[in-house]
Formats: C-alpha cells, structure tokens, sequence
C-alpha cells in the first residue's frame, strides 16, 4: 500500500482523490481542493498493472471492471489526472508523475518507428473503428452524423447548429463557385459532401475507406437525388484527374507520420493551377508527442495527432502555399461534452447493441479526449492550402460574406421543403 500511496500522491498534487485498494484500505492524495473523487482496484494484480504503465492500464483496467470511480464520475478523475499532469514542473518529477513522463518521452523518441500505414494498413485501421454497429454512432451524433469537431459560434449552441456552422465555416474557406469540381477526402456519413453539392452548387467526390459510411453515404444520397454528392471507396492514394478544390476533415490524423511529404504532394497534384485546399484536424499545440497508448491500442490503431512544427515541413515541400491558419481552441471539448453526454443518456441502448465493456470503453474513449482538450494542449487545426498566392482574396472578408450568403440558402431550401 505504501508504494501505491506514493505512486498516487506524485500524480495527483492539486485536487482530491481517494484511493480504495483492493485489500479495503484507502488513502487520500492530492491538497484537498474542489469536489471529492473515488476510485476503488478490486484485485491487487491490478494495482500493480496500473503502476507499471498508468496510460495505457487505467483504460484497460477501467474496461474490464477492475477499477471502478465511486465518487465523482468517470470524467471527472479523467480531468484530474489530465490537469495534474499538465500542470506537473517540466522534468521527470517524482513518484507516479515522473514514471509517467518518462514513458511519454519514451513513446515520443520512438513515435516515428513501425510500420507506414499503407493503403491496406489504412483500410484495416479505420475498419476497426469506424465499422462497427452504425446504431453506436446514431446514439451520440447530431442528425447529420457528423463525426468531427463542431462549430460553436454562440454559447449555448446546440450540437446540430454547431455542426451545421462548422460545414458552412469550411464551405465559405473554400471560395467554392457553382460547378466547380471538389474532392472530400474521408468523407465520412457524407454530410459534409452533401452540403458542399447542395449549397454550393459543387460537383462532389467523397472518398472512404470504411464500407458502413460508404454504404449509409450512397444510401443518403439516393434520397437527396441530383444534388447530392458522388461517393467512393477509395484511398486517397488512388483517385486520379484533378480538382479546383479539396477538402479533408478528421482524416489527417489517419496518414501517419511517415506520410506526411507523400500526403501534401498528393494534394497539389489532385488540386487545379487555381485550386485551393482546407486541411482540418486534431493537432499538439505543445509540440510532437506520442498518441496515448490506451486510445492507440482500443480506439485508432495507426493514429497520430500531428504537431505544426511536423506539418510545416511537409506542407513546404509540396509547393503548396499556406494562405491561412485558423486554430479552433475548445470547440472540440464542448463537441465532446456533447457526445458524451448523448451517449451516456442511451448508455442502455449501447448496452444492448454490444455489452458493459463496450459501454466503459467508449466512454473513457469521449471523456479522455474531452479532457485532453481541456488541459493537455490538445487542437484542431483548418490549415488553407492553394498552389497560387492568387488564388484567393486578400483580406479574410470573403468568408463571412460567404457564410451569410449560405445561410441564407439554408433558409431558403428549409422554408422551400416546408412549403411542400
């Protein structure tokens, strides 16, 4: 007991955990500050397993019902622990805290070793999460199943309007004119594609790798008719011709690191003289890390979440320009609120459609990231792309005129179908 009690208090300094050890002994660590936490091991084993790699055994442990949180809920001792590890001094420290930033400088040495992820690596990783039970991804997201970060431009925005404000903020970025031809690459449920070919007036192309989006997207785009977007299961790697604009949302964080180069050569070769690209995705404001082991291992295999300072490079060597940079701070947070919320709320239904385990996975899954965007310097980076330094206007104007423009055809087509 004395060594997890000492393990513990060099992790958790500010805040206040209790700690029930399988044997029925506890302990307090922390100063005392804010809401009362709980956690209880119920076998010893895993007292140990927690101590030999904390990132990595909390989420296992967690899932399979040898740790449970008694007081306080599970995102709260997520957010503890997030806080208190980016609050630690700079250097290994002590106890728990200093073990845990040596296995973090450890992983980040070795983050660019391993296999590339190449196209048939890419498809088995993005099957392993995306093609589960379509009815999961039903429970928690907005209506238009989008599942990247939301838009939230006023509090108290619900996650359907934030959604619809995050493709309206892409489409206006992207300077679309009608007819012009655009490139989704990991295009998701289609949502997205749709609004880009509807509001736009855009001839669209969505690429996925994962057969349950492709088929729901070629299933919602059937019912929309001519406008709606063309999909495709294809890598990016394998789409030929050439595009005037685009666009990628939440795939970035799927190429792998050792991809970088060949990923934004692809860009500019798919892309027109005057074409223009958006690059949206989670991002280390701190700088290059490794992805933590435990979402590595259970939720992205083959993940990486990219620093500018690795970006910056490959993005030069393309001979694409950068033409702007816009850095959304917590609209993944709040997205992620959201979700976890909408989640816990169906928890039963989830329950029923695979089992408990599932259910405490995913879970720390939308409470882990909530927290790394709170506290661990965690991002989401829109990074514009063109071949030109003339390819779009000068000043930033443009963008909000397009984003009034698109809302007012959004209430056009709402009132029209109204109508109807």
């Amino acid at each position: 007991m004395d060594l997890l009690r000492t393990f513990f208090a060099g992790l958790i300094q500010t805040g206040s955990l209790e700690v029930r050890t399988a044997a029925g002994r506890s302990f307090c660590v922390g100063d005392g500050s804010g809401e009362r936490l709980a956690i209880q091991f119920n076998d010893r084993r895993a007292e140990s397993l927690f101590m030999i790699d904390p990132e990595l055994r909390f989420g296992e442990l967690y899932m399979d019902g040898r740790i449970d949180v008694t007081a306080g809920s599970l995102y709260d001792v997520v957010a503890l622990a997030s806080q208190n590890l980016a609050d630690a001094s700079p250097g290994l420290g002590s106890g728990g805290s200093g073990w845990v930033r040596l296995l973090q400088e450890g992983r980040a040495a070795l983050r660019g070793i391993g296999r590339a992820n190449d196209a048939l690596s890419a498809r088995r990783n993005v099957a392993h999460h995306y093609d589960i039970d379509p009815r999961i991804y039903q429970l928690f997201l907005d209506s238009d199943l989008q599942y990247s970060c939301a838009y939230f431009e006023r509090e108290g925005e619900d996650l359907d309007d934030a959604q619809l404000a995050k493709k309206r903020h892409i489409a206006a970025k992207l300077a679309i004119s009608p007819g012009q031809s655009v490139l989704d690459i990991g295009s998701g449920f289609g949502g997205l594609a749709n609004y880009l070919a509807r509001y736009c007036g855009a001839s669209v192309t969505g690429l996925t790798l994962s057969q349950m989006q492709f088929d729901i997207s070629r299933r919602r785009a059937a019912e929309l008719g001519p406008l709606a977007a063309d999909f495709r299961m294809l890598d990016y790697r394998e789409i030929e011709g050439r595009f005037d604009r685009v666009v990628s949302v939440g795939m970035f964080e799927h190429v792998g690191l050792a991809n970088y180069e060949a990923y934004f050569r692809r860009i500019a070769q798919l892309l027109d003289e005057h074409g223009v690209a958006l690059v949206h995705t989670i991002g280390r404001a701190p700088g290059p890390a490794a992805t933590n082991p435990w979402l590595t291992r259970y939720i992205f295999p083959g993940g990486y979440l990219p620093a500018l300072s690795e970006m910056a490079p490959a993005i030069e060597q393309s001979g694409l320009f950068v033409t702007d940079l816009e850095v959304l701070r917590l609209h993944y947070a709040r997205t992620l609120k959201a979700w976890r919320a909408r989640f816990l709320a169906r928890r039963e239904e989830a329950k029923a459609i695979y089992d408990e385990r599932f259910c405490r996975m995913w879970e720390l899954y939308l409470a882990g990231c909530e927290a790394s965007f709170r506290y661990e310097g965690l991002v989401v980076f829109q990074i514009q792309l063109a071949r030109r330094q003339d390819a779009l206007p000068l000043t930033r104007d443009y963008i909000a005129r397009a984003e009034a423009a698109l809302r007012r055809r959004e209430a056009s087509s709402t009132l029209s179908e109204a109508g109807e």
